[in-house]
């Protein structure tokens, strides 16, 4: 029985959001989300300080808002990022089962 690096022997690892792109793209999504949902918010929180003219608070929830609209493209950027991985090894993998069968042809024909 072979043991994993930090995992006891018979025990294995448990499924993370990054075990496989697929997972790791529904990760991204529903963080996406979440700081859509965030910068929604913080609009709102952002006109309610403009009409109480609090300007240093209005200044802090501007500059969360800068970095939710960052945190926001990053996550944008991820997912295309995700896409195209998941992309190529859709490709590499038909590749490489249309390489096993045309050496299983090949086999074949020589016997």
């Amino acid at each position: 029985m072979v043991q994993e690096k930090g995992v006891p022997c018979g025990m294995h690892r448990a499924q993370t959001p990054f075990d496989s792109v697929e997972n790791a793209r529904e990760y991204v999504r529903l963080l996406a989300e979440a700081v859509n949902e965030a910068r929604q918010e913080i609009a709102s929180d952002v006109a309610a300080a403009e009409e109480t003219v609090q300007q240093r608070r209005l200044e802090a929830l501007r500059l969360v808002q800068y970095k939710l609209e960052k945190l926001e493209q990053h996550l944008r950027s991820s997912s295309r990022m995700l896409n195209d991985l998941r992309s190529l090894r859709r490709l590499l993998l038909e590749e490489r089962s249309e390489g096993a069968a045309a050496g299983g042809e090949e086999r074949r024909k020589v016997s």
